[in-house]
């Protein structure tokens, strides 16, 4: 693991050098994504920053990695962030084919290897996370390139003479030596899904190297304006049907098997792994899998003392149940208050999930013990685990209709009083699925912008981000193409971003096994059905984890992380709430007597504004930390041992 910064040079050869400075300014930026060694490296035309997160080969794997040929020792360089699960098996296969010799015993050497052998096609043989850089002194090219996923982030700048990258946006700022300018655009698609798509930032300055893509680019490449990235993966969901109760036993057979092996894969470290444990199937899957080659595995959950908004309980069930130690962590309603600042900060981009907030403190405490944890992502994605992809199943008699009928029946569904019931369901059928379905969080709706957002445009809108994701799934299913949908948009935009972010602030490697190519080989193929029923979700991962988790989990409503901020925004957080509004800088892009009206209307208990409220205070937050500098939260250094 490592906090990279990099910075290629299109100003001639001896540009790099000017850079180096900057490059070890933004190193402390990202000092608590590696505080084991931090260093900077350069020659005429790269300089490479690191802060390293020791996990594997602790000893011997240092940043920059150089590796080359016999004829060449030394002849590439490698920063890298992230983990290569099956670096032992390409290890092995690159010397018997290739006779490549290796130095360390780390996975780093498994990627540039590869490389220099296969090109940029090795990157699809990689199964992990990860996001790197090679630079090949021989042919002056630097080589890059992101996880399938998207689960270890790259931002990248453009400037007068290069292009900057790092796993940081406030790192790469130290090469622009300014502040960060809002992107309108990116703001108004934050504020209906509740985070920045890729390949934008909030910041108009950067953008992000989207999952699943790499790319090439050389000093002389003076002229170019963008990254010129070319996608590697390209998912797809296929839905093979299922005919007989032998092909059922088959599929939930390969589901364990595949499940097991990624999870031991993911338990090589040379440190000790702990486990997320917040009570559903996903991450008590997990756990329990882990267990088999951990005995002395360790769980940790949060949660909140008001009622109804924590897992604590049924995790520590479920700890019990498959025989670890559990540790929680309460978080206090001052705590979520007084910490989100600097949640913010760790951030880069605005995400208002609110579930990152415990999250943040369970990786606090995880990291008092522990420098790896497991964790559940990817699991809904992959297997259909949300409520909202029974839909399409509960409006097949609606979206079987003629277009002009449907159209008829929003009309009446329009016509009908405000919150009758079955209005909403009149709306969604009356609309396709691509109108209809842009994510698991929709926070303003169109007509709710246009009054509060002072640099709203109706040209912006959430198809520009969804539209060119579904035409790669037209001859699929409905619940495939959410599904497929769900890959590009919500897991990386919201639910991996926060989960790289808040427990790589506290110095902690998350380890996400769902999220595996093999996995997803197996995933892909499950037949709707087997998918979602009327009474569950997940059903063949359910099947499949019937001799792994506990009873009592394996069909339990899906919690997660709740936090109970519908209460907080009415009740003991309104004054911070209220004050954040007032103190914030953002007249330019938002109307406050439109936000406090909301505000107070949700304190009246006129309709629930607590996730729309939430989301504006979070880009409000970010706006004062990273464009006026009005808010400073005061970082922690990295106090944790080298070893644990």
């Amino acid at each position: 693991m490592c906090g990279l910064i990099g910075f290629l040079s299109t100003a001639g050869p001896e540009g790099a050098a000017r850079r180096v400075a900057d490059v070890a300014a933004g190193l402390p930026l990202c000092r608590h994504r590696g505080p084991d060694e931090p260093g900077t490296w350069h020659d005429t035309d790269v300089v490479f920053g690191f802060n390293r997160l020791a996990t594997i080969d602790i000893e011997h794997s240092h940043q920059p990695l150089r590796w080359g040929p016999p004829e060449s020792p030394d002849r590439y360089a490698l920063v890298f962030n992230g983990e290569i699960y099956n670096y032992l098996e390409l290890r092995a296969e690159l010397a018997a084919d290739h006779g490549a010799a290796f130095a360390t015993e780390g996975d780093g050497e498994a990627i540039v290897a590869g490389y220099h052998h296969h090109g940029a096609g090795w990157v699809s043989r990689l199964r992990g996370m990860f996001a790197f850089l090679i630079w090949d002194t021989q042919d002056r090219v630097l080589f890059g390139a992101r996880d399938p996923f998207g689960i270890k982030p790259l931002y990248s700048v453009r400037t007068e003479d290069g292009f900057g990258f790092a796993s940081e946006a406030k790192s790469l700022r130290a090469l622009l030596d300014r502040p960060a300018v809002v992107d309108p655009v990116a703001l108004q698609h934050y504020l209906v899904l509740q985070y920045v798509p890729e390949p934008e930032s909030m910041d108009a300055q950067l953008r992000r190297v989207e999952s699943g893509t790499h790319f090439t680019v050389r000093p002389g490449d003076a002229t170019a304006t963008a990254l010129p990235t070319v996608r590697y993966f390209k998912p797809k969901f296929t839905s093979v049907p299922v005919n007989s109760d032998g092909d059922r036993a088959d599929l939930y057979k390969r589901i364990a098997d595949v499940l097991d092996d990624s999870v031991a894969k993911h338990m090589r470290a040379d440190v000790t792994v702990g486990s997320f444990l917040s009570g559903g199937i996903d991450s008590t899957a997990i756990a329990a899998l882990a267990k088999r080659y951990n005995p002395d595995l360790l769980t940790f959950t949060s949660g909140f003392e008001r009622a109804g908004y924590s897992e604590v309980d049924v995790a520590a069930e479920s700890a019990a149940a498959i025989g670890v130690e559990h540790i929680v962590r309460v978080v206090s309603e001052e705590e979520l208050t007084s910490t989100l600042p600097l949640i913010v900060w760790y951030l880069d981009d605005p995400v208002a999930d609110p579930a990152l907030v415990p999250l943040y403190f369970v990786a606090n405490e995880a990291r008092k013990r522990v420098k790896v944890v497991l964790s559940g992502e990817g699991a809904d994605e992959l297997f259909g685990g949300y409520n909202i992809y029974r839909e399409p199943a509960s409006l097949k008699r609606l979206t079987a209709l003629p277009s002009p009928l449907r159209k008829g029946l929003a009309a009446v569904g329009r016509a009908l009083p405000q919150g009758f019931r079955g209005q909403d369901m009149l709306r969604r059928g009356s609309l396709d699925l691509e109108e209809r379905y842009y994510g698991n969080a929709r926070i303003f709706r169109e007509e709710q912008l246009s009054g509060m957002l002072r640099s709203y445009s109706p040209t912006v809108s959430y198809r520009d981000v969804t539209d060119p994701v579904y035409q790669l799934s037209r001859d699929t299913d409905p619940v495939s193409r959410m599904q497929h949908v769900d890959l590009f948009t919500w897991l990386r935009g919201d639910i991996l971003v926060k989960a790289d972010k808040v427990t790589m602030a506290n110095s902690l490697e998350l380890r996400v096994p769902f999220l595996d190519k093999e996995v997803f080989e197996v995933a892909r193929s499950i037949p709707s059905i087997e998918k979602i029923t009327p009474r569950t979700t997940k059903s063949a991962l359910r099947k499949a984890m019937e001799l792994i988790v506990p009873p009592h989990v394996l069909n339990r409503r899906k919690l997660g992380f709740p936090v109970p901020i519908r209460h907080f925004l009415a009740e003991g957080s309104y004054e911070w709430a209220r004050q954040v509004i007032l103190d914030a800088q953002t007249d330019e892009y938002l109307d406050k007597t439109v936000v406090l009206a909301l505000l107070d209307a949700h304190r009246a208990g006129e309709a629930d504004h607590s996730r729309r409220i939430w989301t504006v205070l979070v880009f409000m937050i970010w706006h004062g930390i990273f464009v006026t500098g009005a808010i400073t939260p005061t970082v922690p250094m990295p106090t944790y041992p080298v070893r644990l």
